[in-house]
């Protein structure tokens, strides 16, 4: 079996703060690790004001770090799964 190479972050955005800013919901017994409330009404936020006007380079590393963490949770999510589902299959 072939582990998948987890890409390495380069920060995190500034105003994201490690308290609160993910949940674990389980789905099937499978843990998921999604944003919070918090993480999504931020992103939103810029994503909102991204369509009305050009965001500030801090804004627009904000929300390419955002975009990064997502990319990786999804990795994460489909590694946990595809390994519950191996050992169900197993």
């Amino acid at each position: 079996m072939v582990l998948p190479v987890l890409p390495r972050l380069k920060n995190l955005p500034e105003g994201f703060s490690s308290e609160g800013a993910l949940r674990i919901e389980l789905e099937e017994g499978v843990p998921i690790f999604r944003a919070s409330a918090a993480v999504r009404s931020r992103i939103q936020d810029l994503l909102s004001k991204q369509q009305d006007t050009v965001l500030n380079s801090d804004e627009e590393q904000e929300l390419d770090c955002y975009e990064e963490i997502d990319d990786y949770l999804s990795l994460v999510n489909r590694t946990v799964r595809n390994l519950y589902l191996n050992q169900q299959a197993g």
